[in-house]
């Protein structure tokens, strides 16, 4: 079986995350004929959860990592930087969904947060680690509702959150845009590509990582081969965590289950000392709005904050100066509303980056072919669901057994989506549609 790697990584604007960090020392491509017992494609959350894992249950094995760019530089070091404890369903008005199902969410999550927790400490990986929880923010009534609702999701769960009033909320953000607010204690957060990258250059001895390395194509057999420009790696073993990028792979049964779904940022530049005084609020905040579709915002430690919102339908994986274009501008209005006391505060980045979701919140976990396992699909849910996909999948191929790989394993296959172009145009009206109704939480 031949796998065509048709789209790969591409530049999809300029991160802030990642250009704010020093350069990294240069990258090993792939070269030459490489032989490993396990090669893990894609150096994100899920790669490095993987690798890291099987390199720990067999210090003897030899662990190939594959990434096409660098570490920190895809769609793991481009996320908002919120390692999310909670539910965290986009396809909810509030997030929340069926209990049972909720639960088993929480403890995915609490598990990859630990897991990482550990990882972070054990190594002194600087990035920003901070255990500060996030605010749910409401800017209009339907909002508040939403917000609301989220409280009652949470009060049967049993989890415990502070309801804010809208003095509460300007006490914490400087801003008087929000009419209510929540705050939930359990998420930390993160410089993503910082910790991406201090993932990467603290794996065991026994992993060799390959940049620069976009694979071309792979034989899927006994043993698997990947193919790049400069090389060959053979393994009789694959794991899959190129995410949103396997729902190229029609013959493993991906293509038309994963949809490739962008989600774009912009940073602005650090505020100065009047700016930080006229603002207010405290230095640092992560707040998620209360409709999905809504804007996410984030203040930096460094006085610096960041904007997220809109999503878009990339089935090629990638974005245009044109898209970029829109998006900056959507971003520029999102932050007027909301500090239209900071007039002069300009962007230094504005980027975009993929997700990787299923229509009914499903993933291919595990042996999907004969020594191939798959840790893709964390529909949203990036830092977290990479991060206990890749551990927990490491477990599974080894046969470590838990309860954490019995709530994994029991998760439903993505569903199948209509053909293209149905399913194109389905998605992006749905997305629109969204957006719409968001309105000012946009």
């Amino acid at each position: 079986m031949k796998l065509q790697c048709k789209f790969l990584p591409q530049e999809d604007g300029r991160c802030g995350w990642y250009e704010t960090l020093p350069p990294p020392p240069p990258a090993t491509p792939l070269r030459g004929e490489v032989k490993a017992d396990w090669v893990v494609l894609g150096a994100g959350l899920a790669g490095l959860a993987a690798a890291r894992r099987l390199a720990e249950l067999q210090p003897e094995a030899s662990i190939a990592l594959v990434e096409a760019r660098r570490i920190g530089f895809g769609s793991a070091g481009r996320n908002s930087g919120f390692m999310i404890d909670l539910p965290h369903d986009l396809s909810s008005h509030d997030y929340t969904g069926e209990r049972e199902r909720d639960l088993r969410q929480i403890r995915l999550n609490r598990g990859a947060i630990d897991y990482m927790r550990e990882t972070v400490r054990r190594h002194g990986i600087d990035c920003d680690w901070r255990e500060e929880g996030k605010l749910h923010g409401a800017a209009r009534k339907q909002g508040v509702r939403s917000l609301q609702a989220f409280a009652a999701g949470l009060s049967s769960l049993g989890e415990s959150f502070r309801e804010l009033d809208a003095d509460e909320m300007e006490a914490a953000t400087g801003t008087r845009f929000y009419l209510a607010g929540l705050h939930a204690p359990g998420c930390v957060l993160v410089q993503p590509a910082a910790l991406v990258r201090g993932l990467g250059q603290t794996l065991p001895e026994n992993v060799r990582v390959f940049e620069e390395s976009p694979v071309q194509h792979i034989e899927v057999g006994s043993p698997h081969v990947l193919i790049t420009a400069q090389g060959r790696l053979t393994a009789p073993r694959l794991v899959l965590a190129n995410n949103a990028y396997a729902a190229q792979f029609g013959q493993l049964g991906l293509k038309g289950r994963l949809l490739p779904i962008y989600t774009y940022a912009s940073l602005t530049r650090p505020l100065d000392a009047d700016e930080a005084v006229r603002l207010g609020g405290e230095d640092s905040w992560a707040l998620i709005p209360a409709d999905p579709m809504g804007t996410t915002v984030r203040r930096l430690a460094d006085g610096r904050l960041c904007i997220r919102n809109s999503f878009t339908y990339n089935p090629r994986i990638s974005t245009s100066s044109g898209q970029l274009a829109r998006v900056r501008a959507a971003h520029r209005r999102a932050f007027a509303r909301r500090f239209p006391i900071l007039p002069n505060v300009t962007f230094d980045y504005t980027w975009g980056g993929a997700l990787c979701l299923s229509r009914n919140g499903g993933r291919p976990f595990g042996e999907i072919a004969p020594g191939v396992y798959s840790a893709l699909c964390q529909n949203a849910l990036g830092l977290t669901g990479g991060t206990i996909a890749g551990k927990l999948v490491a477990e599974h191929a080894l046969g470590v057994e838990s309860e954490l790989l019995d709530i994994m394993r029991a998760q439903p296959e993505p569903a199948a989506n209509p053909p293209e172009p149905l399913l194109g145009l389905g998605v992006r009206s749905a997305l629109a549609w969204k957006e719409l109704q968001a309105g000012i939480e946009r």
